[in-house]
């Protein structure tokens, strides 16, 4: 997955830009589309204004899923800034099942910069939220607001994906500490250390288990310059053998690690098994596919096996 575009699609609905369609006045059914509702660059309006009129020309008790995009003018500022505005109509959305925090660009403001807050709120606002998505993370500076949640239980959610060139280790530990029931699709960009990915494999050890995941089928611990070590954990991990799709992607993946993964328990239950931006080599990926032939592999996105400066996919 990139960050070079906007989402065309979330929680299985088109994406509709607000301020477009209702400068086009061509506003869609309010169920019939996710919304997005952001700023451009040089926008006069700020977004509480944007966001007024959203609330004031949809149908607010159709809307299924909502996609936030900038909310800031120029320089990045916290969520914070926004995400009041959203808590603030929860009892307005009824129907919110999906929530994209934040669909911003590269081109907009690099990942690394796009600087979150305290997401717990958003658990504990939309208890019927089925979809969430987090974009970004924040450097530790010191006048920045930090990236936060807290261990939270949720009955209906059933799809998390938190994406960041860093993810910091207290957002890892809280999700493996929280109790998500109804749980079936769990994506980690975990990240690098320069941009705040300052988790650790024990971190991880939760998603290993499963133990409070009993509906989870995907899992994805991605973006990572220890993928070797996540594959090998991967290798023996208690969770494997229901899973139905597993994501080693976007990160630093080597031979060491396939084969690992190769050596380990089966996989041949796998529907998908996602290795996309890897440092495999051509040996290697006939292996995987010669063993795994009834598995979807993406091995697309080869970078060079020889390379001694490995990366991934997407940090600042």
């Amino acid at each position: 997955m990139t960050i070079n575009q906007h989402v065309e699609e979330f929680h299985g609905l088109p994406v509709t830009d607000f301020r477009t369609a209702l400068e086009k006045g061509e506003l869609p059914a309010a169920a019939a589309t996710a919304w997005r509702v952001g700023l451009d660059f040089d926008d006069e309006e700020g977004f509480a204004t944007v966001w007024e009129k959203f609330l004031t020309a949809v149908d607010l008790s159709q809307v299924t899923a909502l996609v936030l995009g900038r909310w800031f003018e120029d320089e990045p500022q916290p969520l914070s800034q926004a995400l009041p505005l959203i808590l603030g109509a929860a009892d307005r959305l009824p129907a919110l099942r999906a929530l994209f925090l934040c669909d911003i660009t590269f081109e907009e403001c690099e990942i690394s910069w796009i600087q979150m807050s305290d997401i717990t709120p958003v658990f504990r606002t939309f208890p019927l939220l089925e979809e969430l998505v987090v974009r970004g993370s924040s450097e530790d500076y010191e006048d920045q607001e930090r990236y936060h949640l807290d261990p939270v239980e949720h009955a209906h959610l059933k799809s998390l994906r938190l994406e960041a060139g860093g993810l910091p280790a207290v957002i890892v530990r809280a999700v493996g500490a929280s109790t998500f029931p109804a749980l079936e699709k769990l994506e980690l960009w975990l990240g690098v250390d320069n941009y705040g990915g300052d988790w650790t494999l024990q971190d991880l050890a939760p998603f290993f288990s499963g133990t409070a995941l009993p509906a989870l089928t995907h899992l994805g611990l991605q973006n990572s310059v220890e993928q070797d070590r996540i594959a090998a954990e991967i290798a023996h991990a208690p969770v494997v053998p229901r899973l139905t799709g597993l994501s080693l992607s976007m990160g630093a993946l080597t031979d060491e690690g396939a084969a690992a993964l190769l050596e380990g328990q089966p996989l041949t239950h796998l529907k998908t098994l996602d290795l996309h931006h890897h440092y495999l080599t051509a040996g290697m990926q006939q292996r995987l596919k010669d063993a795994l032939p009834g598995v979807a592999v993406d091995l697309s996105g080869a970078e060079d096996p020889g390379d001694n400066w490995r990366y991934v996919a997407i940090s600042e």
